[in-house]
């Protein structure tokens, strides 16, 4: 029987070894205001690794992209689930989300402001290489993390999900320093093959390393469980696509690796 415990003990000090996906609540500054992020990490793993911000749909800093930045610290990632709105603000109806989302999205120095200082916060973890930062975005998220490749942020790579394709100030040959990956829905009306065949265009006249990606039958917000609910009780194009989702974070993760080679 004693030699069964310590067995046992054994074992389930095996699994918690393996288990040790860390997260902790953040609070920085832009400007005087205050944001309010979430770090996850993998305190088993050793040495410094690549940093990745996780920018919120335009519901705002909330449980779901506390998830992806936990999702890549299982990857082997250090990131940071960012706050664009200010002080941790979330929407729970449409009109709040896309007043808060025009906020920050027709104000450009106030948006690579907030993106700048999580980048700063970021580059000050001890798990981070710092010559080695990316950024990912959802919906709002997705549009931010683009036009911050296509101003020319130091970032190794960006990627898109459902984002936004439209830039006001659109990519220059040079200017973009990050390897871009986009995946869209066909279905979703916000960002119409129209938008998908400019974004294509725009990326090969500055000759960015990218891919766009596109599925058939598939709407806005498809990589998020939540959007079926969302999209029946606002009565949004949204809706939640398990395969969608999966092959876009799989793919999504290649592209990251291999911005990351050797790191």
């Amino acid at each position: 029987m004693k030699n069964f415990l310590l067995f046992a003990i054994a074992l389930l000090a095996a699994a918690n070894s393996h288990a040790a996906v860390q997260g902790r609540e953040v609070s920085y500054n832009a400007n005087g205001a205050t944001l309010k992020g979430y770090i996850a990490w993998d305190d088993a793993q050793q040495g410094k690794r690549p940093g990745i911000l996780v920018v919120h749909e335009w519901w705002g800093h909330n449980e779901y992209a506390r998830k992806r930045a936990r999702m890549l610290a299982e990857q082997g990632y250090t990131a940071l689930a960012v706050d664009m709105y200010g002080d941790g603000k979330q929407a729970h109806h449409p009109d709040d989300a896309g007043k808060f989302a025009s906020e920050v999205s027709k104000n450009e120095k106030l948006a690579k402001a907030r993106f700048d200082a999580a980048l700063e916060l970021i580059r000050q973890e001890n798990t981070v290489d710092t010559s080695s930062i990316g950024a990912i975005g959802y919906c709002f998220g997705g549009t931010v993390v683009l036009n911050m490749a296509r101003i020319g942020e130091p970032l190794k790579v960006v990627v898109s999900f459902h984002g936004g394709l439209g830039a006001e100030h659109p990519a220059e040959a040079g200017k973009v320093q990050a390897r871009i990956a986009s995946f869209t829905g066909e279905d979703d009306p916000m960002i119409p093959a129209a938008q998908v065949a400019a974004f294509r265009q725009e990326m090969d006249k500055a000759g960015v390393s990218y891919q766009a990606v596109t599925y058939p039958g598939v709407k806005h917000a498809f990589t998020n469980p939540e959007a079926d609910k969302y999209g029946q009780e606002f009565k949004l194009p949204l809706a939640y696509n398990a395969e969608a989702d999966k092959d876009s974070w799989s793919k999504g993760l290649a592209v990251m690796a291999d911005a990351f080679k050797g790191k």
